[in-house]
C-alpha cells in the first residue's frame, strides 16, 4: 500500500503524458503508414499548435476555444502545406523525405523563436481546471484528469472514423490500393492532401492542449518527436489501440521508471524500439527485399539525360569495335568467365597477344576526371595561407565532419544502408581520443589507431542489428542506435563529462616527440593529412574487386546471394570499416576542437552527415566532403554574419538541396547518373508514397539513395549467376 501511494501521482502523470504522446503520435502514424510520408517536422507542428494557445491563453473558457481553434487551423494548413512540399518526392523514398522535412522542422523552429521569443511560455487554463481534485487520497491536478478523458474519447472517436465511415474507407483504399481509389471517381492527391492536413490538425490541437504538460519552449518540437517516433514504432500502423497502448507504455516510462529505476529509464524506450524493428526486420523482411530488387521511375530530366549517355555510350562502343577487340574482364575485377572469388590467371592479352597494361594507363579523360580532386586538394593546402584562425579552425572542423560524411557515403551510396546513427561509432572515436589524451596517450597516429579500432568494434556489436533490415527500418534502427548512445555520453559522466562535455585535455601531439599541436595552422594541416589518407584508402577499397562486390549487393543482392555470396558478411564488413572511419573523423574532430560535448555526436549532427551525402551524391566520396564544407560555411561562418538565424540557414540549405540537386554535387557532373566511363550507376531504389499519384500502392519501404555520382560513382557490377560466369 505504501508502495501504490508512492507512485501513484507519477502512474497517473504517466497515463496523461502517454495519451499527450498518443495524439501527437496518431497524426504521425497517419501521415507515414497512410500518405507514406516520413516527417521529421511532426514535433514542429506540435510547437505550432502548443505556441499559439499559449499566445492565446488568457484563463478563460474562450481563450482556451479561441487557442483550441487557431492552432488547430494553423497547423492543420501547415500540414497541407507539408502535402505539396512532398508530392515532387513521391517517387524519390523516405531519405529525401527525411532531409525536406527536417529542414522545414528547422526553419519553423527558427521562425517559432523569432515570432514568440526564445522562451518558454506560461500557459493559463480556466480557472476550474486550474485547481486539484482528490484521487485515492491524493491531489492531482484537474486538467490533466481532463486531458486524460479527452484522449480516450479521441482515441474511440479516431478509430470510428477510420473504419465505420466513408471517408476512412478512402483513407484506408489510399494507403493499400490508390490506383483502385482512383477508379472508384476519388483523387488520391486530394486524399493524401486530407490525410496530412488531418495529421497537422491532430499535432497542433495536441500542442495547444498538451502546453500545460509540455510546454512551449526551445527543444520541445525535438523531445515529442522522438518520443512520438518511439511510440509509432512501437505500436505499428495498423491499429490506433495499439499505438494507443504503447503511447501511455511510454508515458510511463517517462514518468514512472524515472522515479523506480532511474538509471535504467533513459535507455529503456530507444532500446525497446530497436529491438522491436530488429525482430520485424527479421520476421517481416525477407533477405534481399527492398535491397536493390526495386527502382524506382526516374524524373524526366533524369530520364533524358539517360538518353543522351547511353547514345554516347554507343557511340564509343561502336569507335571501340572500329578500333579493334580487346579481351573484356569480367564482374567484379575478374576474366569473364571466372567464378567468384577466382584471380586472374595472367596478364591480360590484347591484339597480337600483346600486353594490354599499356592500354590501362591513365588516359587524358582519367586525367581530367580527377582534375576536381587534385584542384580540391590543391585549396585545402593553400588555406591557411589564404584564411584567418578562426576560418582555419572552421575548415579542420569540416574535415572532421567530411570524414564522418565519408562513412555514410559507405553506407548509403555503396551498401545501400540510409543511416542516421553513424555518429554512434563518431562519439565512440571522440571520446575514445579524448580519454587517451587525459590518460596522456597524446600522439596523433596512435589516437587515430585506438579510437577506429574502438568504433570498429563498436560497429561490429552493432551491425548484426543493421545489416538484415532495409529502407526505412535501416534509418529508424540506426536512429535509435544513435539516440542510445547519446544517453549514454549523457548519463555516463565519469568518461564523458556527462551534458557538460570534456575539455582540459593535453594538446596533441603529430609525432613522437613532437609538441603538442596548440595553433590552428598546425590542427589543420594534422587533421588534412589524417583526412587524405583516411579518403584515399577508402577509395582504393571502393574501387577494388571488394568494393565492386559491395556494389553489387546493392544493386543486386538477390542475384549475388543465388550465386552463393555471403552478402551479409559482406555489409558487416562495410559497417565495421565506415564505423572506424567515423571513429578516425570523431578523434579528429576532438583534436582540432580541444573540447567535446553531447551536442557535437547527437542527431542533429546525423542529419548534418546524411545532408552532406545527398549534397554531394551518394557514391561521391569527394562529393561528401565538399558537402561538409558548405554545411560548415552555412552553420558556423555565413551564420556568423546574421546572429540567431543558423537553423533557418541550414534548414533553407537542406531544402534547396533536395529540390535542387536529386543527384548532388556529382550527379551534376556526370550528367545524371551516369558513372565514370559511361557506365550506369547503382540503380535508385525507392519507391513511392502510397496514395500520391503514380506511386505503388502498397509499397512503403525503400532505399534511400536518390543520386549517382560521377567522380566517385561505383563500377556497375554484373552479379554472378548460379554457373559462376558473369552476367552480360
Amino acid at each position: 500500500m505504501e508502495l501504490l501511494d508512492a507512485h501513484l501521482v507519477p502512474a497517473v502523470d504517466g497515463v496523461a503524458f502517454g495519451l499527450l504522446l498518443f495524439v501527437v503520435a496518431a497524426g504521425l502514424s497517419l501521415a507515414f503508414g497512410t500518405a507514406g510520408v516520413l516527417n521529421l517536422s511532426h514535433g514542429t507542428l506540435y510547437a505550432i499548435g502548443a505556441y499559439t494557445g499559449a499566445e492565446l491563453s488568457d484563463g478563460t473558457w474562450g481563450g482556451l476555444a479561441l487557442g483550441l481553434a487557431a492552432g488547430t487551423a494553423a497547423a492543420c494548413v501547415a500540414g497541407a502545406g507539408l502535402s505539396a512540399a512532398t508530392a515532387p518526392l513521391a517517387r524519390r523514398g523516405h531519405l529525401a523525405q527525411a532531409l525536406l522535412t527536417f529542414g522545414l522542422a528547422l526553419i519553423g523552429g527558427d521562425l517559432l523563436v523569432q515570432f514568440f521569443g526564445a522562451d518558454e511560455l506560461p500557459v493559463h487554463v480556466p480557472e476550474v481546471l486550474d485547481s486539484s481534485v482528490t484521487l485515492l487520497g491524493h491531489r492531482y491536478p484537474a486538467y490533466r484528469l481532463c486531458f486524460i478523458m479527452m484522449a480516450v474519447l479521441l482515441a474511440a472517436f479516431g478509430t470510428w472514423v477510420l473504419t465505420r465511415t466513408r471517408m476512412g474507407a478512402a483513407v484506408r483504399a489510399a494507403a493499400d490500393d490508390p490506383q483502385m481509389l482512383a477508379a472508384t471517381g476519388h483523387s488520391p492527391r486530394v486524399v493524401h492532401t486530407g490525410v496530412l492536413a488531418a495529421a497537422g490538425a491532430l499535432a497542433g490541437a495536441a500542442g495547444v492542449l498538451g502546453a500545460p504538460i509540455i510546454g512551449p519552449g526551445p527543444g520541445t518540437s525535438e523531445n515529442v518527436l522522438m518520443l512520438s517516433l518511439v511510440v509509432v514504432v512501437l505500436g505499428g500502423l495498423r491499429s490506433l489501440w495499439a499505438t494507443f497502448a504503447a503511447a501511455v507504455a511510454v508515458g510511463e516510462v517517462q514518468t514512472l521508471g524515472v522515479s523506480v529505476a532511474p538509471e535504467l529509464a533513459p535507455y529503456l524506450l530507444f532500446a525497446a524500439m530497436a529491438a522491436v524493428l530488429v525482430l520485424r526486420s527479421r520476421f517481416a523482411e525477407p533477405a534481399g527485399a527492398g535491397h536493390g530488387s526495386e527502382a524506382s521511375a526516374p524524373d524526366p530530366v533524369a530520364r533524358l539525360r539517360g538518353r543522351l549517355a547511353g547514345r554516347l555510350r554507343r557511340r564509343r562502343g561502336e569507335a571501340a569495335v572500329m578500333a579493334g577487340p580487346r579481351d573484356t574482364p569480367g564482374a567484379a575485377g575478374t576474366p569473364s568467365g571466372a567464378g567468384p572469388g577466382q584471380a586472374e590467371a595472367g596478364p591480360l592479352r590484347g591484339r597480337n597477344n600483346a600486353p594490354a597494361w599499356p592500354a590501362r594507363l591513365p588516359g587524358r579523360a582519367a586525367w581530367w576526371q580527377a582534375a576536381p580532386v587534385l584542384v580540391l586538394l590543391v585549396v585545402l593546402i593553400a588555406l591557411p595561407a589564404l584564411l584567418d584562425a578562426y576560418s582555419i579552425s572552421l575548415a579542420g572542423s569540416a574535415l572532421a565532419l567530411g570524414l564522418l560524411a565519408v562513412s555514410v557515403t559507405v553506407l548509403t551510396g555503396y551498401a545501400g544502408l540510409p543511416t542516421l546513427g553513424q555518429t554512434a561509432p563518431f562519439a565512440v572515436g571522440a571520446y575514445a581520443t579524448a580519454n587517451l589524451a587525459d590518460a596522456g596517450w597524446t600522439v596523433g597516429p596512435v589516437q587515430i589507431v585506438l579510437s577506429a579500432l574502438a568504433a570498429a568494434v563498436f560497429a561490429a556489436v552493432v551491425g548484426p542489428a543493421v545489416i538484415r533490415a532495409r529502407g526505412t527500418t535501416v534509418l529508424m534502427i540506426t536512429l535509435a542506435i544513435g539516440e542510445l548512445t547519446g544517453a549514454v555520453v549523457n548519463q555516463l559522466k565519469s568518461v564523458t563529462g556527462g551534458a557538460d562535455g570534456l575539455v582540459g585535455f593535453p594538446a596533441t601531439q603529430a609525432l613522437w616527440g613532437g609538441e603538442g599541436m596548440l595553433e590552428e595552422s598546425e590542427l589543420y594541416n594534422y587533421a588534412l593529412v589524417v583526412a587524405v589518407v583516411a579518403v584515399a584508402l577508402t577509395l582504393l577499397v571502393l574501387r577494388s574487386p571488394a568494393g565492386k562486390l559491395l556494389t553489387g549487393t546493392r544493386g543486386a543482392e538477390a542475384r549475388m546471394r543465388a550465386s552463393g555470396h555471403p552478402v551479409g558478411r559482406y555489409l558487416l564488413v562495410a559497417h565495421i570499416c565506415a564505423g572506424a572511419l567515423a571513429g578516425v573523423g570523431g578523434s579528429l574532430m576532438v583534436t582540432v576542437q580541444q573540447y567535446l560535448s553531447p551536442a557535437d555526436v547527437g542527431f542533429e549532427i546525423a542529419a548534418f552527415a546524411l545532408l552532406a551525402v545527398v549534397i554531394g551524391g551518394t557514391t561521391s566520396v569527394i562529393g561528401a566532403l565538399l558537402g561538409a564544407g558548405l554545411i560548415v560555411a552555412t552553420r558556423d561562418w555565413v551564420a556568423g554574419s546574421w546572429p540567431g538565424h543558423g537553423p533557418l540557414l541550414l534548414g533553407v540549405l537542406f531544402v534547396a538541396t533536395v529540390y535542387v540537386l536529386p543527384r548532388g554535387l556529382a550527379g551534376l557532373r556526370g550528367g545524371g547518373g551516369a558513372g565514370r566511363g559511361g557506365e550506369p550507376g547503382p540503380p535508385s531504389d525507392t519507391a513511392g508514397a502510397p496514395g500520391t499519384p503514380g506511386a505503388p500502392g502498397a509499397s512503403r519501404a525503400s532505399n534511400a539513395s536518390d543520386a549517382s555520382g560521377a567522380e566517385e560513382q561505383p563500377p556497375s557490377v554484373s552479379a554472378p549467376t548460379r554457373a559462376g560466369k558473369a552476367s552480360p
